[in-house]
């Protein structure tokens, strides 16, 4: 184990620790009372809470357990449900495997799970087991066999296993798949996508870290530094590439007509941790010896079936502006989000000239972006976490295959363990499982339709 101390200045730090389509009996409605989708959540840090939050404003929804083994967020979240006129849940909280008393002993519909990421798999396995769909936060595992087993259960149980990547709602990037829908960027041949940002802070800190989602939920002493450290110390790939793919995977029509075949990756040299380390608490502070595993900058390259490209690139290490890199490039035109900028050859008024995005994302607005647009305002992550959430409880209220379903949480998440692989073997190219076994082929694209909840 690797212990990161504390210092009061500067960084403040914790320790570090080494699909079948048919539902089981236990998903259908019988009653009045259980027509109203019984949703429980496993973790409630502040993605946890701020999950919560959103999901009280589904009156056909019901939270009737919570599972954490922080008291305090424990107690956050039962505020938040008190205030927001909800009865008060079972609490399951007592040790790390709790959650199997959780989904064993509750009548659930589907469980939200929002912990760090080694959790995301064996409390998906226990649910699906226990007939309950799932809603996992990002990545839905760490190995190649943890993605298979995703998939084998999900077959087996009749359970949907949908990975929460919120960035497939991103307002500009369902516009752009607007775009590349009509056809306005010809034939794609190449994309780009990565997570871009700068987390020094957020590995080195025990204090509470602001919540992307707006509103500050928690007590003092909550940290990702918990355990999202360790990962750079004991793992070299791409640590989080969901964010960057998720999107690019609709553009491609990923598991739909398209797959991934192969990947290779690359990383540098580990400088960034340990320079911020020194920089703000000395040479001699302890946490200067650590050896940081992970490179600063892992890039991964993607060769896909019909003939594209892709490029991840996973950068956190570092000072830098935050981005996700999206980049699409057809036979008719390019767009570049860190530009901000698009050029459509016979459209764009200057030749070989960039223009702003700003009028094709406004012409191409997403269908339901512009429907629910009131709904999604103040709802987190600009408005994407409403879109993810919705689609989730859509699915369970609705009986349908979620639009990011369990095989798309295992060919995003398997990049992690396949560019550490590659990076291992000297950047060599390694396969991409197909976890649909050959039923892409006939699957037709889904993400974006419009259903009522």
């Amino acid at each position: 184990m690797v212990k990161i101390l504390n210092r009061r200045k500067f960084i403040k730090t914790s320790a570090v620790a080494g699909t079948a389509a048919l539902m089981t009996p236990k998903t259908l409605f019988s009653s009045t009372e259980s027509k109203r989708i019984k949703l429980g959540f496993i973790g409630t840090g502040l993605r946890g809470q701020w999950m919560v939050h959103l999901t009280t404003k589904y009156p056909e929804v019901s939270i009737p357990a919570i599972c954490d083994i922080d008291k305090n967020m424990i107690a956050s979240t039962l505020k938040i449900l008190k205030k927001s006129g909800r009865n008060e849940p079972r609490v399951y909280s007592n040790g790390d495997e709790d959650y199997i008393n959780m989904v064993k002993n509750e009548n659930l519909d589907a469980v939200y799970i929002a912990t760090p990421w080694e959790w995301h798999h064996p409390m998906a396995i226990e649910s699906m087991k226990n007939g309950i769909h799932v809603g996992t936060e990002v990545p839905a595992a760490l190995t190649v066999q943890d993605c298979w087993d995703l998939v084998n259960t999900s077959e087996r149980t009749g359970m949907h296993c949908m990975i929460m990547e919120n960035v497939n709602y991103r307002r500009d990037v369902m516009a752009v798949l607007n775009m590349v829908r009509k056809g306005l960027f010809g034939e794609i041949l190449h994309c780009q996508g990565g997570y871009q940002h700068d987390l020094r802070h957020v590995k080195f800190n025990d204090g509470l870290q602001p919540y992307g989602g707006g509103v500050e939920f928690g007590e003092k002493g909550f940290s990702e530094a918990k355990w999202r450290t360790q990962h750079s110390i004991d793992r070299n790939g791409d640590l989080y590439p969901t964010h960057g793919l998720g999107p690019m995977s609709n553009v491609l029509d990923l598991n739909r007509g398209n797959k991934m075949q192969f990947l290779t990756s690359f990383a540098t040299q580990a400088r960034g941790l340990n320079k911020y380390i020194k920089d703000n608490g000395g040479n001699d502070h302890p946490n200067s010896k650590i050896k940081f595993k992970c490179g600063d900058i892992i890039t991964t390259t993607i060769k896909c079936h019909n003939g594209q490209t892709i490029v991840l690139s996973h950068d956190t290490n570092n000072p830098r502006p935050y981005s996700l890199n999206f980049r699409v490039q057809g036979t008719k035109g390019i767009w570049q989000k860190d530009n901000r900028s698009i050029y459509l050859e016979g459209l764009s008024p200057e030749s070989h000239v960039w223009e702003s995005e700003d009028s094709y994302l406004k012409e191409y607005d997403h269908p339901l972006w512009k429907k629910f647009e009131s709904k999604a305002k103040g709802s987190g992550h600009g408005g994407m976490d409403f879109f993810v959430l919705r689609d989730f409880i859509n699915s369970i209220k609705n009986k349908t295959r979620p639009p990011i379903d369990v095989y798309d949480a295992a060919s995003l998440s398997v990049i992690s363990p396949l560019s550490e692989k590659s990076i291992r073997l000297g950047s060599a190219a390694v396969k991409i499982p197909d976890f649909t076994r050959g039923r892409w082929k006939n699957k037709k694209p889904t993400f974006g339709k419009i259903l009522e909840l």
